[in-house]
């Protein structure tokens, strides 16, 4: 198998884990200083996992949009995609549509995201 192909594999399965809402299988796709950059700052590992695990955030479906693109440079890898998705934020169903890049760093033989970065689509 291809590095892309492994890549958009780890990234569809880490899509999976998260509309299961289990804080530590979302957790094991992550390194431990990753950290998700939108549009209104930055949400380190630990705080997107206590949402996760406390039911303040719950993701109830992630789809990618279109085609994606793949960057690989050696033991790191950016996937850039659109995505959909729905959940709930304190209770108050969200629906999201935007672009997403994904930095992948291969640690310990396995794929971990480094870094999400978000923007809406306008």
């Amino acid at each position: 198998m291809n590095v892309e192909a492994e890549i958009l594999g780890v990234s569809a399965a880490w899509d999976a884990v998260l509309v299961t809402n289990d804080p530590d299988g979302v957790a094991g796709y992550m390194t431990d200083d990753w950290v998700y950059v939108a549009p209104d700052g930055i949400t380190t590992k630990a705080e997107l996992i206590s949402w996760i695990a406390s039911g303040r955030l719950a993701h109830h479906s992630m789809e990618t949009i279109g085609q994606h693109r793949v960057a690989v440079h050696g033991d790191t890898v950016v996937v850039t995609a659109r995505k959909a998705s729905t959940g709930s934020w304190e209770g108050v169903p969200y629906r999201a549509d935007e672009w997403i890049s994904e930095v992948f760093v291969r640690q310990d033989g396995r794929w971990r995201s480094a870094l999400s970065h978000k923007a809406p689509v306008t």
